[in-house]
C-alpha cells in the first residue's frame, strides 16, 4: 500500500510563489557563468511527483528566457512565460502520484528581484556574484517550485572563468578545466528549500578553520580571497567553538561540512544559505555585534535548514531560535549571560511598539527585529518554565525528530507537550507569539 501524496497549502505570505499541484524530488543543474557580461546559460533537469492531477505544470523563473522544454524526454506541446512564470503544457495531463523529469533550457542576464524584502536573488559582486536567495529569490537564477515547505536534493554544476571559486551547497564532487573555464561540481543530498540553494563565486581559496581539532567530526572551512585569509581566520576563529556549543545545545550538526564565504565587499547583514553562510569583510571583526551575526548564521543550520518552517508565517521558529543561540554563545563566551541578554531585550522591546503579532506578522514585516528579539524571548519562556534539563533535552529531541523536515508552530508545540510531563507550551507561548502587550520578563521558577 502506497502512503498518502501531501499536497501543501499555499503560503499565504508568497501567494504568488510556488505550485501545490506537484513537487521537485531533485534539482540538477548545470550553469555557465560568464561574469565579464553576468550572462547565464543554464540546463535545469526536474525529477518531479504530481500531488495533484494537472494540465499544466507551472514553475517560478524571473528575468530569465526559456528556450527549450523537454517533460520525459518529449519535446512538450507548448511552454509560455507569464510574468514571473513559465508555465509547460506536457503532451498529457499529469496525474496524481505520477513520477516526471521537466528538461529545461534557459539563459539571460540575472538580476535581483525586488520585492517587499528589497533585492534578493542573483546579485554581482565588484568581482563575482552572490546569491540570497531569503524568501523568494531562487527563481532568480533557476526555474523552480518556490515553496518554503518544498525540499529537494541537488547537484549543482557551475562552469565559469578559471582563477574562480564556486562555492555552492554541499561537497564539491569534481573540478575540472577546459582553456580558460573551469567546471566545479557540487552534490547535496540533504532535503532544502530552493530558498537556501546558493552560487558564491569569487576569486576564492578555501581556508580550513579547524584543522587542529581532531576531535570535532565537522570540516569548517572559511573561502576567502588570498589577500583576505589572515583576516579570516583571525575574526572566524571562535565558529568552531560555537559549533561545540550548538551541538551540545540542539544535538549533532545536521549536514557533513560548513563554509562561510567572505565577500570582498562590505554587506549590510550576513546572508544564510544550507551548508554555506555569507558574510562581507565589514563582519570579520572582534565585537561583539560581528561575533553575534556569526553565531547566528550557524545556528540557522538547525534552525531554518535543516528543521524549514512549512509556512513563513511561523519564521519565528528560525529567527527567534537564532537571536536566542547568538545569547547562549554570549554565555559562553563569557560575554553576557543568557538572563542579561534576555532583560536588554525586553527593555527595548517595552518602550518601542507593540502592535506585532510574532506568530504571524505578514509578509511585510517577518523580517522585523521584534520577531527576532520577542522570538527568543518565548524560547526563553520555555525554557525557564520547562527547566534546562528537561528544554535542551527537548530541543535534541525536536532537531532529531524533524531532522531535514517542515516544522511549524503547532507541531512544535505538540511536541513539546508530548516530550516533557505535564507541560503546556501553548498557554506559555501565546501571549509572546498571538498577543501584541508584551508579557512580563520570563524568570525561573
Amino acid at each position: 500500500m502506497t502512503a498518502p501524496i501531501s499536497t501543501p497549502s499555499p503560503d499565504p505570505y508568497t501567494l504568488d510563489h510556488g505550485s501545490t499541484s506537484y513537487r521537485v524530488d531533485r534539482y540538477e543543474l548545470d550553469l555557465d557563468v560568464r561574469l565579464g557580461s553576468n550572462k547565464l546559460i543554464g540546463k535545469a533537469v526536474l525529477q518531479c511527483t504530481a500531488l495533484e492531477a494537472a494540465t499544466h505544470i507551472v514553475l517560478d523563473l524571473v528575468g530569465l528566457r526559456a528556450s527549450k522544454v523537454h517533460v520525459d524526454g518529449r519535446k512538450t506541446a507548448k511552454f509560455s512565460q507569464r510574468a514571473e512564470h513559465l508555465v509547460v503544457t506536457p503532451a498529457s495531463p499529469v496525474k496524481p502520484g505520477q513520477q516526471f523529469t521537466v528538461d529545461i533550457r534557459y539563459d539571460g542576464n540575472p538580476q535581483p528581484r525586488r520585492g517587499l524584502w528589497g533585492e534578493v536573488g542573483w546579485e554581482e559582486l565588484t568581482d563575482g556574484v552572490l546569491v540570497a536567495g531569503q524568501p523568494n529569490g531562487a527563481a532568480s537564477w533557476f526555474p523552480c517550485n518556490d515553496h518554503p515547505r518544498s525540499k529537494s536534493s541537488f547537484l549543482i554544476s557551475v562552469t565559469t572563468d578559471a582563477n574562480y571559486r564556486p562555492v555552492c551547497n554541499g561537497r564539491l564532487m569534481s573540478v575540472s578545466r577546459k582553456s580558460s573555464r573551469e567546471t566545479w561540481v557540487y552534490e547535496h543530498s540533504e532535503p532544502m528549500a530552493t530558498y537556501l540553494a546558493t552560487v558564491q563565486i569569487g576569486r576564492y581559496v578555501l581556508v580550513p578553520l579547524n584543522p587542529a581539532d581532531t576531535h570535532h567530526r565537522v570540516p569548517q572551512f572559511a573561502a576567502v580571497t588570498l589577500e583576505m585569509a589572515d583576516a579570516a581566520r583571525h575574526g572566524l576563529r571562535r565558529q568552531p567553538d560555537m559549533m561545540r556549543t550548538f551541538e551540545d545545545c540542539f544535538g549533532p550538526y545536521p549536514f557533513t561540512e560548513y563554509t562561510s564565504v567572505v565577500t570582498d565587499d562590505d554587506l549590510e547583514i550576513p546572508l544564510e544559505a544550507q551548508t554555506v553562510s555569507i558574510f562581507g569583510r565589514n563582519h570579520l571583526r572582534d565585537t561583539w555585534e560581528a561575533q553575534r551575526l556569526i553565531a547566528h548564521e550557524l545556528s540557522h543550520q538547525w534552525f531554518g535548514n535543516s528543521l524549514t518552517a512549512s509556512s513563513w508565517k511561523d519564521i519565528w521558529l528560525h529567527e527567534g531560535f537564532a537571536c536566542y543561540a547568538e545569547w547562549l554563545w554570549s554565555e559562553e563566551s563569557r560575554t553576557m549571560t543568557v538572563a542579561a541578554r534576555a532583560l536588554a531585550a525586553w527593555k527595548k522591546l517595552d518602550v518601542g511598539p507593540q502592535d506585532l503579532l510574532i506568530g504571524d506578522p505578514g509578509p511585510e514585516l517577518m523580517f522585523d527585529d521584534r520577531v527576532y528579539k520577542r522570538g527568543a524571548l518565548a524560547v526563553h519562556a520555555l525554557r525557564t518554565a520547562a527547566g534546562d534539563p528537561a528544554f535542551f533535552a527537548f530541543l535534541k529531541h525536536w532537531t532529531a525528530a524533524n531532522r531535514h523536515g517542515s516544522v511549524s508552530t503547532e507541531s512544535f508545540v505538540e511536541a513539546a507537550d508530548s516530550f516533557i510531563p505535564g507541560f503546556d507550551a501553548a498557554s506559555i507561548l501565546r501571549p509572546w507569539l498571538y498577543e501584541t502587550a508584551l508579557p512580563a520578563l520570563p524568570t525561573a521558577p
